[in-house]
């Protein structure tokens, strides 16, 4: 599968890739990529299958979207690549280098771990929602926002959905990741990650301190599979931790990727 992909910075330099997560896009990373690449990487910023202008597939899992990646590191030749996933994208990003940890130089992971979840409701709402929208009475964005706005209460969500639409022939709009493909498979998306490998590389995890996706009986696990993980807390930041604390957690990746991570001198 050929990913759609944006790349910011100066050819030759230290690779960094970045993965979005679910119901994400790579242009929710621009900002940061372009701010990363002005500190001399090449960012490279992917959009997942059935996400963003990637392809669509009904096979969607972390099977596929590793191997995925495996073709897209292949394929443009990528090499020692930084890895960094924001939850789906962290579950990928955790498989690829657990599976071929001679590929990846260092591994940032936010807010998301090897742990399986179980379902969860709000993301089923969320394509509930994005299903129920009427797009013959959506003349603009604003009109979308109001049919979702009963569904998704919190103004932050929609806007984050939102991103997901783009404009078609006849001023129309439409959705622009692919539901059919994902929402049958939804509850994949919560799978855990059970093996005896390990990445025995400088790894970072990255929490929110209002989030329950990694929490303190998680760090064991971790420990046990990425031998080397810093695993950091940013209080009062949600599962969005990296826009809800974008200085911060742009300071913290800086110093892991560069190799002087700041909390190693406070």
């Amino acid at each position: 599968m050929q990913l759609f992909y944006r790349r910011y910075g100066e050819v030759g330099k230290q690779p960094i890739i970045i993965l979005h997560g679910l119901f994400g896009l790579s242009d929710n990373w621009v900002t940061y990529a372009r701010r990363l690449a002005s500190e001399c990487f090449d960012v490279w910023v992917l959009d997942q299958r059935n996400h963003g202008q990637s392809p669509h597939s009904d096979n969607f899992n972390y099977i596929a979207m590793t191997d995925d990646l495996f073709d897209f590191v292949d394929e443009n030749e990528i090499e020692d690549p930084i890895i960094i996933g924001h939850s789906m994208g962290g579950k990928v990003a955790m498989r690829f280098a657990l599976e071929n940890p001679h590929l990846v130089k260092r591994l940032l992971i936010v807010d998301i771990t090897l742990k399986s979840y179980g379902p969860r409701e709000n993301h089923k709402a969320i394509i509930s929602a994005m299903n129920k929208v009427n797009f013959d009475l959506v003349q603009s964005r604003q009109d979308v926002e109001e049919q979702i706005a009963p569904h998704i209460r919190e103004y932050r969500i929609r806007q984050f959905i939102m991103k997901n639409l783009r404009r078609i022939e006849g001023n129309r709009f439409e959705w622009q990741i692919y539901i059919q493909g994902i929402e049958p498979s939804l509850d994949k998306m919560f799978d855990g990650i059970n093996t005896i490998n390990k990445f025995n590389k400088p790894t970072l995890f990255v929490r929110g301190g209002a989030s329950d996706y990694i929490l303190p009986v998680d760090y064991d696990q971790i420990r046990y599979n990425f031998p080397h993980a810093e695993i950091i807390t940013i209080e009062g930041a949600s599962h969005w931790v990296h826009v809800e604390a974008a200085e911060r957690f742009y300071t913290l990746s800086l110093g892991f990727v560069t190799g002087s991570p700041s909390w190693l001198k406070t």
